[in-house]
């Protein structure tokens, strides 16, 4: 399987459907809605924004999970 490298401009959804047990970092922040499909749409930097978190501190850990 190719690296897969989150970032702040990666895709909700795309992350997700790469791996769902990423959700619960995700529900951590506060982003309850993660079936909605505008924020399966949107990147970590504008849910992070919407949701007052810092949008390092979740790709470090999504990066960490994904073994980057």
């Amino acid at each position: 399987m190719a690296e897969f490298k989150v970032t702040v401009d990666s895709i909700i959804g795309d992350i997700l459907d790469m791996d769902a047990d990423t959700a619960p970092f995700f529900l951590e922040m506060g982003m309850h809605c993660l079936g909605c499909p505008a924020s399966r749409g949107e990147s970590i930097a504008e849910a992070c924004a919407v949701h007052g978190v810092d949008p390092t501190d979740l790709v470090e850990k999504l990066n960490e999970h994904f073994g980057n």
